[in-house]
């Protein structure tokens, strides 16, 4: 099976529930986000919306990041994920750059939130997160192999704004209810898919 996730907008209400819980279960460094809320704006004062846009890696079918790492640390598992082996990243940054959903982020140093002088949290958690390599969202794998836990941010969401599984029962959901991907025009072929914010409907 292929894993996905579908992300309903009409539903998300931008708490960043999802986000923080993201944070909390893996530790990452400062400035390394794997789950973040974006904001759109539509209309012009005073007819104007506010949508939220929950924002992950989209384990891409084609993968420019996997493509272009000269370390092969990048990589796709059988099930979809798109992974990165630490211990052969090197921290280049030729994967930030090709990723069209600004989906990873580099971890410039060994300091914590507090500094140089990590807590017993940090201390814990940075061990799987080396400074000077990549990080981003892996569908929090580690609960995938360890028997289908849910992901963090599913688990989180107040709303019921996610659903994660089969990605082929996802996009046809997704594909009845008008639903579509970030940036197909990139050729991707992202596996988060969306459900629009329709009005009234």
């Amino acid at each position: 099976m292929t894993y996905g996730m579908l992300i309903d907008l009409k539903k998300c209400v931008g708490c960043h529930a999802c986000s923080v819980a993201c944070k909390e279960a893996h530790g990452t460094r400062p400035g390394v986000r794997r789950s973040r809320v974006e904001r759109e704006f539509e209309g012009s004062y005073p007819n104007v919306r506010k949508t939220a846009v929950p924002m992950l890696c989209m384990h891409c079918e084609t993968a420019p990041c996997v493509e272009i790492c000269p370390q092969d640390a990048g990589y796709k598992r059988e099930d979809g994920i798109v992974a990165i082996d630490k211990e052969k990243c090197i921290g280049c940054g030729s994967c930030q750059t090709v990723c069209p959903y600004d989906a990873r982020h580099l971890a410039p140093s060994e300091d914590g939130y507090f500094g140089p002088e990590l807590n017993e949290y940090e201390a814990v958690m940075y061990e799987a997160m080396p400074p000077m390599t990549m990080d981003k969202c892996t569908f929090c794998a580690e609960r995938v192999d360890a028997g289908g836990a849910q992901q963090a941010c599913v688990a989180a969401c107040p709303a019921g704004a996610r659903v994660f599984g089969d990605l082929d029962e996802l996009r046809a959901q997704a594909e009845a209810a008008g639903g579509y991907q970030l940036k197909a025009e990139e050729g991707t072929n992202p596996s988060v898919w969306y459900l629009p914010f329709k009005v009234n409907e």
